[in-house]
Protein backbone atom coordinates (compact mmCIF):
# COMPACT_ATOMS: atom_id res chain seq x y z
CA UNK A 1 0.00 0.00 0.00
CA UNK A 2 1.40 3.48 -0.82
CA UNK A 3 1.46 5.70 2.31
CA UNK A 4 2.97 8.74 0.20
CA UNK A 5 0.34 11.81 0.50
CA UNK A 6 -2.21 11.50 -2.43
CA UNK A 7 -0.25 14.67 -3.99
CA UNK A 8 3.09 13.48 -3.82
CA UNK A 9 1.90 10.02 -5.50
CA UNK A 10 0.44 12.37 -8.25
CA UNK A 11 4.19 14.43 -8.47
CA UNK A 12 5.92 10.97 -8.31
CA UNK A 13 4.00 9.85 -11.25
CA UNK A 14 3.96 12.83 -13.78
CA UNK A 15 7.79 13.79 -12.76
CA UNK A 16 8.64 9.91 -14.11
CA UNK A 17 6.79 10.46 -17.11
CA UNK A 18 8.55 13.40 -17.99
CA UNK A 19 11.76 11.83 -17.01
CA UNK A 20 10.95 9.13 -19.53
CA UNK A 21 9.96 11.39 -22.18
CA UNK A 22 6.20 10.82 -22.20
CA UNK A 23 6.01 14.34 -21.88
CA UNK A 24 8.60 16.02 -23.70
CA UNK A 25 10.00 19.31 -23.36
CA UNK A 26 7.44 22.07 -24.73
CA UNK A 27 4.25 19.61 -24.06
CA UNK A 28 1.71 20.30 -22.04
CA UNK A 29 0.20 18.11 -19.42
CA UNK A 30 -3.40 17.22 -19.03
CA UNK A 31 -5.67 19.70 -17.24
CA UNK A 32 -6.30 19.44 -13.70
CA UNK A 33 -9.76 17.59 -14.42
CA UNK A 34 -8.03 15.18 -16.24
CA UNK A 35 -5.93 14.04 -14.33
CA UNK A 36 -8.33 14.41 -11.05
CA UNK A 37 -10.10 11.63 -13.52
CA UNK A 38 -6.65 9.93 -13.73
CA UNK A 39 -5.68 9.81 -10.15
CA UNK A 40 -9.05 9.44 -8.51
CA UNK A 41 -8.30 12.81 -6.54
CA UNK A 42 -9.82 16.12 -5.96
CA UNK A 43 -8.57 19.10 -8.08
CA UNK A 44 -6.84 20.85 -4.90
CA UNK A 45 -5.02 17.53 -4.56
CA UNK A 46 -4.11 17.26 -8.13
CA UNK A 47 -2.64 21.17 -8.26
CA UNK A 48 -0.88 20.55 -4.99
CA UNK A 49 1.02 17.27 -7.30
CA UNK A 50 1.71 19.94 -9.83
CA UNK A 51 3.02 22.76 -7.67
CA UNK A 52 5.52 20.64 -6.77
CA UNK A 53 6.92 20.17 -10.38
CA UNK A 54 6.68 23.70 -10.47
CA UNK A 55 8.63 24.35 -7.39
CA UNK A 56 11.23 21.83 -8.63
CA UNK A 57 11.70 23.42 -12.33
CA UNK A 58 10.17 20.69 -14.17
CA UNK A 59 6.90 22.42 -15.47
CA UNK A 60 5.70 26.11 -15.65
CA UNK A 61 2.03 27.24 -15.51
CA UNK A 62 0.17 30.06 -17.31
CA UNK A 63 -2.72 31.08 -16.51
CA UNK A 64 -5.56 30.25 -18.71
CA UNK A 65 -2.89 27.61 -20.51
CA UNK A 66 -2.48 24.81 -17.93
CA UNK A 67 0.88 23.38 -17.73
CA UNK A 68 3.98 22.96 -19.69
CA UNK A 69 7.17 21.00 -19.21
CA UNK A 70 9.64 23.52 -19.23
CA UNK A 71 12.40 23.14 -21.83
CA UNK A 72 16.10 22.42 -21.07
CA UNK A 73 18.48 22.99 -23.87
CA UNK A 74 21.40 23.07 -22.15
CA UNK A 75 24.27 25.20 -23.57
CA UNK A 76 27.52 24.13 -22.47
CA UNK A 77 30.89 26.84 -21.27
CA UNK A 78 34.18 25.96 -21.62
CA UNK A 79 35.43 28.14 -18.72
CA UNK A 80 39.06 27.25 -19.41
CA UNK A 81 38.74 28.72 -22.89
CA UNK A 82 36.50 31.38 -22.62
CA UNK A 83 38.51 34.90 -23.05
CA UNK A 84 41.45 32.77 -23.59
CA UNK A 85 43.52 34.76 -26.14
CA UNK A 86 45.69 31.84 -27.47
CA UNK A 87 42.14 30.09 -28.85
CA UNK A 88 40.67 32.27 -32.07
CA UNK A 89 37.92 34.58 -31.41
CA UNK A 90 35.41 36.30 -33.79
CA UNK A 91 34.66 38.92 -31.39
CA UNK A 92 34.57 38.52 -27.96
CA UNK A 93 34.35 35.34 -25.93
CA UNK A 94 30.46 35.13 -25.57
CA UNK A 95 29.92 35.82 -29.43
CA UNK A 96 32.28 33.33 -30.37
CA UNK A 97 31.18 30.35 -28.05
CA UNK A 98 27.65 31.06 -28.50
CA UNK A 99 28.30 31.42 -33.02
CA UNK A 100 30.51 28.13 -32.70
CA UNK A 101 27.64 26.20 -30.98
CA UNK A 102 25.79 26.94 -33.79
CA UNK A 103 23.70 28.79 -31.63
CA UNK A 104 22.31 32.78 -32.10
CA UNK A 105 23.88 35.38 -29.68
CA UNK A 106 22.33 38.79 -29.02
CA UNK A 107 22.91 41.14 -26.05
CA UNK A 108 21.87 44.27 -24.46
CA UNK A 109 24.59 46.21 -23.22
CA UNK A 110 25.35 49.72 -20.53
CA UNK A 111 28.19 51.26 -18.56
CA UNK A 112 27.64 53.43 -15.76
CA UNK A 113 30.05 54.40 -13.05
CA UNK A 114 29.36 53.00 -9.72
CA UNK A 115 30.47 52.75 -6.18
CA UNK A 116 32.18 49.41 -5.30
CA UNK A 117 30.35 46.70 -3.11
CA UNK A 118 32.20 45.10 -0.20
CA UNK A 119 32.70 42.02 -2.38
CA UNK A 120 33.35 43.71 -5.24
CA UNK A 121 36.36 45.73 -3.31
CA UNK A 122 38.05 42.87 -1.42
CA UNK A 123 38.33 41.18 -4.85
CA UNK A 124 39.71 44.41 -6.87
CA UNK A 125 42.15 44.92 -3.53
CA UNK A 126 40.36 48.54 -3.45
CA UNK A 127 38.88 50.59 -0.67
CA UNK A 128 35.21 50.38 -0.24
CA UNK A 129 32.55 52.28 -2.04
CA UNK A 130 35.37 53.42 -4.53
CA UNK A 131 34.60 54.29 -7.91
CA UNK A 132 34.85 51.78 -10.25
CA UNK A 133 33.07 51.19 -14.01
CA UNK A 134 30.76 48.88 -14.77
CA UNK A 135 29.92 47.26 -17.65
CA UNK A 136 26.40 45.35 -17.49
CA UNK A 137 25.64 42.95 -20.14
CA UNK A 138 22.07 41.10 -20.54
CA UNK A 139 22.89 38.19 -23.06
CA UNK A 140 20.45 35.70 -24.78
CA UNK A 141 20.69 32.48 -26.71
CA UNK A 142 18.62 31.87 -29.06
CA UNK A 143 16.48 34.71 -27.74
CA UNK A 144 16.10 33.14 -24.65
CA UNK A 145 17.61 34.95 -21.47
CA UNK A 146 21.12 33.03 -20.73
CA UNK A 147 22.95 35.46 -18.20
CA UNK A 148 24.05 38.49 -17.52
CA UNK A 149 27.60 40.03 -16.59
CA UNK A 150 28.67 42.52 -14.88
CA UNK A 151 31.79 43.57 -15.40
CA UNK A 152 33.83 46.26 -12.65
CA UNK A 153 37.07 48.02 -13.55
CA UNK A 154 38.68 49.95 -11.28
CA UNK A 155 39.48 53.59 -11.90
CA UNK A 156 43.08 53.64 -12.27
CA UNK A 157 42.87 51.51 -14.88
CA UNK A 158 40.13 53.03 -16.76
CA UNK A 159 42.50 56.19 -17.07
CA UNK A 160 44.51 53.88 -18.52
CA UNK A 161 42.43 52.05 -21.00
CA UNK A 162 39.60 54.57 -21.49
CA UNK A 163 37.61 52.64 -23.65
CA UNK A 164 36.24 50.57 -21.05
CA UNK A 165 34.24 53.79 -19.81
CA UNK A 166 32.54 54.69 -23.90
CA UNK A 167 29.18 53.27 -24.02
CA UNK A 168 29.86 50.98 -26.66
CA UNK A 169 30.53 47.52 -26.75
CA UNK A 170 34.53 46.54 -27.43
CA UNK A 171 33.69 44.65 -30.59
CA UNK A 172 36.91 42.87 -29.93
CA UNK A 173 36.38 41.92 -26.27
CA UNK A 174 37.57 44.11 -23.26
CA UNK A 175 40.12 41.51 -22.62
CA UNK A 176 41.93 41.68 -25.89
CA UNK A 177 41.66 45.57 -25.87
CA UNK A 178 43.35 45.61 -22.58
CA UNK A 179 46.12 43.49 -23.81
CA UNK A 180 46.33 45.92 -26.84
CA UNK A 181 47.62 48.32 -24.34
CA UNK A 182 49.59 46.67 -22.35
CA UNK A 183 47.68 45.33 -20.02
CA UNK A 184 47.89 42.03 -20.06
CA UNK A 185 45.43 39.58 -18.00
CA UNK A 186 48.52 36.28 -17.26
CA UNK A 187 45.87 34.72 -14.89
CA UNK A 188 42.65 34.28 -12.90
CA UNK A 189 40.61 33.10 -10.17
CA UNK A 190 37.46 31.33 -10.13
CA UNK A 191 34.54 31.40 -7.37
CA UNK A 192 31.34 29.12 -8.57
CA UNK A 193 28.42 29.33 -6.17
CA UNK A 194 24.92 28.24 -6.57
CA UNK A 195 21.49 29.98 -4.77
CA UNK A 196 17.96 30.98 -5.66
CA UNK A 197 17.57 34.13 -7.48
CA UNK A 198 16.81 37.41 -6.71
CA UNK A 199 13.31 39.24 -7.68
CA UNK A 200 15.43 41.51 -10.38
CA UNK A 201 17.41 38.23 -11.39
CA UNK A 202 14.28 36.55 -12.26
CA UNK A 203 12.18 39.29 -14.06
CA UNK A 204 15.89 39.38 -16.45
CA UNK A 205 16.35 35.80 -16.87
CA UNK A 206 13.08 34.91 -16.90
CA UNK A 207 13.45 32.40 -14.28
CA UNK A 208 10.25 30.32 -13.26
CA UNK A 209 9.94 29.18 -9.27
CA UNK A 210 11.88 26.21 -8.34
CA UNK A 211 15.11 27.43 -10.63
CA UNK A 212 18.00 28.30 -9.30
CA UNK A 213 20.94 30.87 -10.50
CA UNK A 214 24.57 30.04 -11.40
CA UNK A 215 26.97 32.56 -10.20
CA UNK A 216 30.49 32.74 -11.72
CA UNK A 217 33.03 35.25 -9.98
CA UNK A 218 36.00 35.45 -12.53
CA UNK A 219 38.75 37.99 -11.01
CA UNK A 220 41.72 38.82 -13.57
CA UNK A 221 44.77 39.70 -12.98
CA UNK A 222 47.75 41.20 -14.43
CA UNK A 223 51.49 41.11 -13.25
CA UNK A 224 51.23 42.99 -10.43
CA UNK A 225 47.90 43.21 -9.12
CA UNK A 226 43.69 43.20 -10.14
CA UNK A 227 42.01 44.69 -13.17
CA UNK A 228 38.39 43.55 -12.93
CA UNK A 229 35.73 41.46 -11.08
CA UNK A 230 33.19 39.49 -13.57
CA UNK A 231 30.01 38.19 -11.95
CA UNK A 232 28.50 36.44 -14.30
CA UNK A 233 24.41 35.12 -12.93
CA UNK A 234 23.24 32.21 -15.62
CA UNK A 235 19.93 30.42 -15.43
CA UNK A 236 21.04 27.10 -13.62
CA UNK A 237 18.69 24.99 -15.59
CA UNK A 238 20.12 26.13 -19.07
CA UNK A 239 24.17 26.07 -18.40
CA UNK A 240 26.93 23.53 -17.74
CA UNK A 241 30.21 24.68 -17.33
CA UNK A 242 33.52 22.51 -18.10
CA UNK A 243 37.40 23.05 -17.70
CA UNK A 244 39.74 21.81 -19.11
CA UNK A 245 42.68 21.16 -16.87
CA UNK A 246 46.13 19.03 -17.76
CA UNK A 247 46.91 16.68 -20.47
CA UNK A 248 43.53 14.84 -22.08
CA UNK A 249 44.69 13.58 -25.02
CA UNK A 250 43.10 9.95 -23.50
CA UNK A 251 40.19 11.78 -22.80
CA UNK A 252 40.27 13.05 -27.13
CA UNK A 253 41.13 9.60 -28.10
CA UNK A 254 38.93 7.71 -26.33
CA UNK A 255 36.41 5.77 -28.58
CA UNK A 256 32.74 7.60 -28.22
Amino acid sequence: MNKQPKYRQVADALRREIDTGDYPPGSRLPSESELSLRFEASRNTVRSGLNMLVSEGLISSSQGLGYEVRKHEVFELNASRFENLTFPQTGDAYNTDVTNAGRRPTQTFRVEVTPASKYVAERLKVTSSSTTVLRFCHRFVDDVPWSTQATYYPDWLVKEAPRLAEPGDVAEGTTRYLAGVGIEQIGYFDEISARMPTPDEARLLDIGAGVPVLLWTRTGYSEDRPIRCTITTFRGDLNRMNYEIGTLTAREDAPQ
